[in-house]
């Protein structure tokens, strides 16, 4: 589209129901926050600029929406809204910061965080050369939200707010989804005459989206998934927008060729790579950032936090944690192990309880073992410590800080000692 875009992202709400100290928008969703999942929607529509509107604990908010999306948008500003006294102030806020702005204006909401990129990009089709144009869905329960208003011939005229409506709008089922594509040049005059002539003495976006429906037609946008209008104003909220986005991307790699034998229990994050033919066994959790090759078995009961990468074929077993820990091609890890910083060679094993130490109480330390190295069931490696390529380790051997054992050494005991070069079968030396 030809038109420049502007994305306003409200993000300025107390969230008093969800009863936590938390802003509202900073809440975990999937791997991401709120506000992140909202930003994320509107970043491939690559607008020009994209204001985010901040008021309760504003420097927290910009500075975590600054660390999730900053790479996301070619220009992120942010303005503070001061005390909220509605979304047309909210947007008056805005819209300062675009002064010099001219084409579609797309507004979105931080706690909002199902909405789709394909509907926003319908919603600015729609809007042509009007001047604006509205996402509506029909609600099985429209308690608390706002009403689409239509003539006789069934034409946008305005949005009465829930609080506002007389017996026969409250019967009304079609709903203001809150989202809306403007005109900048038509959105500026509307904003500046907005009056607080409602029960909340607030400034309405909805009243200037009815003041330009008395100009011109505004044309209306029905949400084929109700779902993504979705708000989260409380804790119940949240956890219904966690089920949905994590359906959505588990059928995401499910489509992609990944094995995910029990979607039910699986929890993955957003930004997760996984390659195709790879298993997903039940109840496994896959952080934000991990990527998994081709072929790989992960789980039962697994857990791969951020940064860990797994190469073709590599096999993370039952009560297994990985975090930040890079596994080679077909290693295997299968019973009761925590793999912290590590670096694990091709075909190397790692025996049931094995952990590698990583936390001396202030640093983080390294692990590496090599390629078809064997680590016997039960040790403990205190990083940082090596162990060399078709190396060994006996069962319950704690390899104290700051060894290294050579390559093919065999290593015993607490704390371990070398005890031989170990022998490999001539089939493997040929490998």
């Amino acid at each position: 589209m030809s038109r420049p875009l502007a994305v306003i992202c409200l993000a300025a709400g107390l969230g008093k129901r969800t009863k936590v100290s938390l802003p509202k928008v900073l809440l975990p969703l999937c791997g991401r926050t709120l506000v992140a999942s909202a930003l994320a929607a509107v970043a491939p529509l690559q607008p020009q600029r994209t204001v985010v509107v901040l008021s309760h604990q504003k420097d927290k908010v910009q500075k975590a929406v600054q660390e999730a999306c900053g790479g996301m948008f070619a220009r992120l500003d942010f303005v503070d809204q001061g005390a909220p006294r509605g979304t047309g102030h909210a947007v008056q806020a805005a819209m300062q910061a675009l002064a010099d702005f001219h084409g579609d204006v797309l507004i979105t909401y931080g706690d909002c965080p199902l909405i789709t990129t394909a509907t926003l990009r319908d919603l600015r089709e729609l809007r042509g050369s009007a001047p604006a144009s509205v996402l509506t869905a029909v609600a099985d329960d429209p308690e608390g939200l706002g009403r689409i208003l239509r003539d006789d011939d069934g034409r946008f005229v305005g949005i009465r707010e829930h609080k506002d409506c007389s017996e026969e709008e409250l019967a009304i089922d079609e709903i203001n989804a809150g989202f809306y594509c403007f005109d900048s040049d038509a959105l500026r005059p509307a904003l500046a005459n907005l009056k607080p002539n409602n029960k909340q003495g607030e400034l309405y976006l909805t009243d200037a989206v009815e003041a330009l429906a008395k100009k011109r037609e505004v044309p209306t946008l029905e949400a084929e998934d109700a779902d993504e209008i979705t708000g989260v104003n409380t804790l119940a909220d949240l956890s219904v927008a966690r089920a949905r986005m994590q359906e959505r991307i588990l059928l995401e790699h499910l489509d992609n060729g990944v094995i995910v034998v029990d979607p039910i229990t699986t929890w993955i994050d957003h930004g997760v790579q996984i390659g195709a033919d790879t298993r997903i066994l039940p109840a496994t959790v896959i952080g934000a950032g991990c990527v998994i090759g081709r072929n790989c078995e992960v789980g039962p009961f697994a857990h791969l936090r951020a940064g860990t990468v797994l190469e073709d074929g590599a096999e993370i077993g039952n009560f297994v944690e990985a975090k930040k820990t890079h596994v080679g091609a077909g290693a295997k890890a299968k019973h009761l192990t925590y793999l912290g910083d590590a670096t694990i060679g091709a075909r190397a094993n790692i025996g049931a309880g094995t952990i590698t130490a990583n936390y001396d109480g202030v640093h983080k330390h390294a692990t590496k073992i090599g390629a078809g190295a064997f680590i016997g069931s039960g040790s403990v490696l205190v990083a940082p410590t090596e162990v060399g390529e078709e190396a060994l380790t006996g069962a319950g051997a704690v390899v104290t800080r700051g060894t290294v054992i050579a390559p093919r050494e065999v290593w015993v005991g607490v704390p371990a000692r070398r005890l031989k070069v170990r022998e490999v079968p001539p089939a493997k030396e040929k490998a």
